[in-house]
C-alpha cells in the first residue's frame, strides 16, 4: 500500500498518478479535515478501481485533546461511522490511550468491535505509542480478553518504548504475530521509530531484524488460510524523519525511501 502521510502538499490526482507509476496495490491514508479533499480522493479512488483491483485503507486517528473516556470514545465513534461510510477494504485504527485503564480501553475495544460486527468494515488496531498497545508486553491482558482482536504490526514503536530490538522479548512477540493482520514496514531502533535512511550500511543488522518478524507474519498468517496479506511501506516526513539542525533539512527522501522498501520487501519476501 501506499502511504498519503507526507503526501499532503500534493494534489490527489498527482499523488494517486505517483501511486500508478510505482505500482502500488492500494493507498493507507489519513483523509484530511477537508470535505472537498475527500470528495477528490473518492474520486480518484473509484477511476482506479475501474481500471485494477485497489486496496483503500482508511486510517482512525484523532487529534489530540484533553478529554474524559467518555468524550474520547464518542469522538472515535463518530470518526468511525464516517470512514465506515466510505466503504474501506479495513479502518486502521489508532485505538485507545496509555494512560487509561485497562478497563477503560476494554470499553473503548467493546465499541470499536461492535461496530466492526455490525457495519461489516474490518477495524485493525495498530501498535503503536500512546495508544492501548504501546507496549509488547501490556498488550498481551487485551489479546487474553479480545483472541480475536487482530492488529497491524508496527513494532518500530515497541523499540524504542522498550530502547531495544526486543531480543529480550521475542517470548512475547510469539503470542502477537498470530493476531498481526496487516504490516506497517518502517525500520526503527533502540532510540527512534524510524531510522535516518534505511538503505545506509549501519542500518543492515536492523533491516534483517525487522524481516525476520515480517516473514514470521507473513507464514503465520499463510498456516492460518489467509491468501492476502496487506504491507504499507510507512517511513514518515519530517519532522518524524530525522532532520538537519538548523535548516531543518531532512536526512532522506520520504518518497524514495518508502519506494526502497516496497522493492525489497517484494524481492525478499513476496517473490520468496
Amino acid at each position: 500500500m501506499c502511504p498519503y502521510w507526507g503526501q499532503e502538499g500534493t494534489s490527489m490526482q498527482q499523488f494517486f498518478r505517483r501511486i500508478s507509476e510505482e505500482q502500488y496495490d492500494g493507498v493507507e491514508i489519513n483523509l484530511p479535515d477537508d470535505r472537498e479533499q475527500i470528495k477528490k480522493f473518492c474520486k480518484e479512488l473509484d477511476s482506479i478501481r475501474v481500471k485494477r483491483k485497489f486496496i483503500f485503507i482508511a486510517q482512525q486517528v484523532l487529534s489530540q485533546a484533553t478529554e474524559s473516556v467518555n468524550e474520547y470514545t464518542d469522538r472515535m465513534k463518530a470518526k468511525i461511522e464516517f470512514l465506515v461510510s466510505l466503504k474501506p477494504d479495513f479502518i486502521n485504527s489508532h485505538t485507545g490511550k496509555d494512560f487509561f485503564s485497562f478497563d477503560d480501553n476494554c470499553r473503548i475495544l467493546d465499541v470499536t468491535e461492535n461496530m466492526a460486527a455490525r457495519s461489516g468494515v474490518p477495524i485493525i488496531h495498530e501498535t503503536h505509542r500512546g495508544r492501548f498497545t504501546f507496549h509488547a508486553s501490556a498488550l498481551l491482558p487485551y489479546l487474553q480478553r479480545y483472541p480475536a482482536l487482530k492488529l497491524t504490526g508496527d513494532f518500530s514503536h515497541w523499540c524504542t518504548v522498550s530502547e531495544s530490538m526486543l531480543t529480550d522479548q521475542e517470548f512475547i512477540l510469539e503470542k502477537i504475530i498470530p493476531h498481526v493482520h496487516h504490516i506497517h514496514a518502517r525500520i526503527g531502533y533502540e532510540h527512534s521509530p524510524q531510522v535516518n535512511d534505511p538503505t545506509a550500511p549501519e542500518w543492515s543488522r536492523h533491516i534483517e531484524i525487522f524481516f525476520g518478524w515480517w516473514k514470521k507474519i507473513l507464514q503465520t498468517q499463510l498456516a492460518q488460510g489467509k491468501k492476502t496479506i496487506t504491507i504499507t511501506p510507512e517511513f514518515g516526513p519530517a519532522p518524524y524523519m530525522p532532520v538537519s539542525p538548523y535548516s531543518q533539512k531532512p536526512l532522506s527522501d520520504q518518497w524514495n525511501n518508502n519506494v526502497w522498501m516496497k522493492n525489497e520487501i517484494q524481492e525478499r519476501l513476496i517473490s520468496s
